[in-house]
């Protein structure tokens, strides 16, 4: 099993509003995700906006995020997702996200 993890910065005076979409991610949204492997996927927040991913692909990362890059729902839901994320302008947060190497594992 491949675990992927990454981080990406939440606008610290939008936590609460990025919060309240992600307590209603679009069904769509979460159909697409499977469809494209990401499974056991999880989001946590720290309260300066730092957000941590984790999730565990079913196929490479690099292939999931492809996947999702052709997924007309995952446009729209970048659209509105970018508006909370620290990245530079015109970009979408799955297109600035900062991978993570995994240096330690135990089961």
């Amino acid at each position: 099993m491949q675990r992927a993890a990454f981080v990406l910065k939440v606008k610290k005076n939008l936590i609460n509003e990025y919060k309240i979409h992600h307590q209603n991610v679009w069904s769509e949204m979460k159909e697409a995700l499977s469809r494209n492997g990401w499974k056991n996927y999880s989001l946590f927040l720290a309260s300066d906006g730092s957000l941590f991913g984790y999730c565990e692909p079913e196929i490479s990362f690099e292939d999931s995020l492809i996947g999702m890059s052709k997924e007309e729902i995952n446009t729209d839901w970048q659209k509105l997702m970018s508006k909370y994320f620290e990245i530079p302008e015109g970009f979408q947060a799955d297109q600035s996200l900062i991978k993570l190497e995994e240096i330690f594992h135990i089961d």
